[in-house]
């Protein structure tokens, strides 16, 4: 009898999973197929309600991750040979005494934290952070939300009485979508969670409607919308003040007010908004914008009397100088012009698990940095600060620093200055995955389990969907026994830290640690606004459950007593003076610099899996072709970009998609530091365009990162001196 072929071996030994996909906001189902030991396959799930089918390139990386062999699967030590594998109780007690050495001698504060983006992937991470948060006891908290989405958070509490009752475009049913600095397509949304956003836009046009994109590159989404307008990068400050300005003398906003809507008769001060942008004039903000007054006023027009419409702002203009006035005004146009919690407009979501009303509001300026002066939100400093609270001496000096699931040597302003900053630190732990240009720094690394290996529910990203669901996924492989998930790492340090907990809180970490955070996501399940709901009844449904549309939600989405929409116009006006003290002092001369993204890459996170890698580079700096014959700079060539804080060597790619004046460097990569143990990554290790952003450069509203705006300076590197740069560079190597 002839013997099976190990593709039939594999197809009889074949099993099926299905589980959601966790490497960025969209949520999309995934089936993957696997042995029981190893992933085969990796495809979109057809009969998941949200997603339909649909994945981007990135969930194929679940199983690199998984398989990757620079992943750590054991604790490491940072010794004078190199790194040492210890045992798991040896690690956590050196971490342990290493932070309590160091809070013993200089202060509780002493003690920093970071916790970067993949934690709001992570279900155990979610529910049990707050243990290890309680058991340092510090105040020193950062978070990559200063460097993302800051303005959405602060805006929502303003009006809303909730950091996170964040309402969302309802894309599914808009006859008009004005997107202003998103690129949806490369992030499958972002503070909208919305999977397949390139068929939503074919679908808005299908029925008619428009999309209309404003930003200084023509990117993936700006190819696919109706129209497409470049903008000075961080004046859109001053396009949407003319833009409020242009509804109320054109009469949109008095036709509204006549309509008796539910969300103006909700807003106490509506009636200053008026007057809020009257001195901003299509006119006065055209030649610095770069959009014409004509443009400006048919915008207006056209999101106006549309019979549905919603305007949604994400990166390009958060990160920037006014990104907190501009999430404000984005928010107040949609407001102002009805569109708020109406079908086709910005609805509020209604998640299974229902985090707003199980958390705090949030809070800005209770606290302030020591060097730099800096308000927290919620707890948490702007980033920009870090690096100072280490370098400068005194009391309060951080001396100690817990990275958990972050880069920000990669992914905050000024990273040379932090990693000279954590390179003096008297001890420092990282809870990652690899040996990155963070965790290098680390003495201690706690690595948890892989993504396959623990169960998943979307606790953060359901509160941004654009479509109810819900869904649990079980974890696909067994970890080792000898491996930690970073709920149990989180637990196993809280023990060792915080050794007389109130009885309430040892109750809690005892049931969690036994029972694992099924046990908490069950209680908010129960909790939640679905009768009935329960981990048991989303297990019996492993595709997902569809718990429809937006709905209208006002007023009871208002956290304030009142049930009243708060403007808190005072606060926000009195921004307009640095808004005036710009446009005096603006220099149109100014080659400035942005970010960009890519539906390839994830932050600095996925730049070690070679099928997303491979292929033509694209850590290149975009410049239009009249910017490049301006520097006598050619497609290809070498380009020194110099910003305050510092300088990268980056090939040009010479395109028309950047408006004149403007370039691009991607954000996420920069993986050619020393001591990196990430073989793929460093063999395609581009710059980090956070050498180039200046920690300085804020918005001083609220202390977020201003990464969009840069100004910098370029000098073409001689062709001659590049042949002898890359041949010198091949000798070495």
């Amino acid at each position: 009898m002839a013997t099976k072929s190990k593709t039939q071996q594999n197809k009889a030994n074949e099993k099926t999973h299905l589980r959601t996909c966790t490497l960025c906001e969209a949520m999309c189902g995934i089936v993957i197929k696997h042995d029981g030991n190893k992933v085969l396959s990796i495809k979109g799930d057809k009969d998941d309600p949200f997603s339909k089918g649909y994945i981007c390139p990135k969930a194929t990386a679940l199983q690199d991750l998984h398989e990757d062999p620079d992943r750590l699967r054991h604790p490491v030590e940072r010794t004078a040979s190199g790194w040492k594998k210890i045992s798991w109780p040896e690690a956590l007690d050196k971490v342990a005494a290493g932070i309590s050495d160091v809070q013993s001698k200089y202060g509780k504060n002493a003690l920093g934290i970071y916790l970067g983006n993949p934690n709001v992937h992570n279900m155990g991470g979610m529910l049990t952070v707050k243990h290890l948060l309680n058991s340092i006891k510090t105040r020193s908290r950062f978070s990559a939300t200063s460097i993302d989405q800051l303005p959405h958070h602060i805006v929502s509490m303003h009006l809303f009485g909730h950091m996170l009752r964040i309402p969302v475009p309802d894309v599914n049913r808009t006859q008009h979508m004005l997107i202003i600095g998103g690129n949806p397509l490369a992030s499958n949304g972002s503070i909208m969670t919305a999977p397949n956003m390139r068929q939503k836009i074919k679908d808005i046009k299908g029925r008619g409607g428009k999309v209309v994109v404003i930003d200084p590159r023509r990117t993936e989404t700006a190819e696919l919308a109706s129209e497409h307008h470049f903008i000075r990068p961080a004046t859109d400050v001053l396009l949407l003040l003319a833009m409020l300005n242009e509804i109320y003398i054109q009469g949109y906003a008095d036709k509204v007010r006549a309509k008796n809507n539910k969300a103006i008769a909700l807003t106490p001060e509506i009636e200053r908004m008026a007057d809020f942008a009257k001195d901003y004039s299509a006119e006065l903000v055209a030649s610095i914008t770069g959009i014409s007054a004509h443009e400006i006023k048919r915008l207006v027009a056209e999101f106006c009397e549309a019979d549905s419409s919603v305007c949604y702002g994400r990166m390009g203009v958060s990160v920037q100088e006014f990104g907190l006035l501009c999430q404000y005004l984005i928010m107040i146009i949609n407001i102002v012009t009805g569109r708020l919690d109406e079908v086709g407009g910005l609805m509020f979501p209604n998640p299974a698990v229902d985090l707003v009303n199980n958390s705090g509001p949030g809070y800005l300026g209770k606290r302030h940095t020591r060097v730099s002066n800096l308000p927290d939100f919620n707890g948490d400093y702007p980033v920009v600060a870090m690096a100072d609270e280490m370098l400068v001496t005194g009391e309060g000096q951080l001396k100690a620093f817990m990275c958990v699931a972050g880069n920000p040597v990669l992914s905050t302003p000024n990273g040379e200055k932090l990693d000279e900053a954590l390179a003096q630190l008297d001890f420092m732990v990282a809870i990652d995955y690899f040996v990155t240009e963070t965790s290098r720094h680390a003495n201690i690394i706690l690595p948890p389990a892989s993504p396959l290996e623990r169960e998943h529910y979307d606790v953060t990203f359901n509160g941004f969907a654009v479509h109810n669901v819900a869904k649990y996924s079980p974890a696909l492989f067994t970890k080792h026994k000898d491996a930690r998930h970073d709920w149990q790492i989180y637990l196993e340090l809280a023990k060792r830290l915080d050794k007389k907990p109130a009885l309430a809180t040892r109750v809690e970490r005892e049931l969690t640690a036994r029972l694992g955070p099924k046990f908490v996501l069950d209680q908010g399940l129960r909790r939640g606004p679905y009768q009935g709901m329960t981990l048991g009844k989303l297990k019996k449904n492993p595709h997902g459950m569809d718990l429809g549309p937006l709905k209208r939600m006002l007023p009871q989405a208002i956290k304030h007593k009142d049930k009243q929409i708060a403007l808190n116009v005072d606060f926000y006006q009195a921004d307009l003076a640095r808004v005036q003290e710009m446009m005096a002092n603006y220099d149109d001369e100014q080659i400035l610099l942005i970010g960009r993204r890519h539906v390839r890459s994830n932050n600095s996170w996925l730049h070690n899996s070679q099928r997303l890698v491979k292929g033509k580079p694209r850590c290149t700096l975009m410049l239009h072709p009249d910017t490049a014959r301006e520097y006598g700079i050619e497609d290809g060539q070498d380009v020194e970009v110099t910003s305050r804080v510092g300088q990268v060597t980056i090939s040009a790619e010479v395109t028309d998609e950047l408006m004149a004046g403007v370039v691009s460097i991607p954000h996420g990569w920069g993986h050619g530091r020393s001591g990196v143990k990430q073989k793929i990554a460093q063999a395609h290790a581009g710059v980090s365009v956070n050498d180039l952003t200046d920690d300085t450069l804020i918005d001083e509203l609220c202390g977020n990162a201003a990464v969009n705006g840069v100004p910098v300076k370029l000098e073409a590197i001689a062709v001659k001196d590049q042949v002898e740069a890359e041949s010198e560079a091949s000798m070495l190597s």
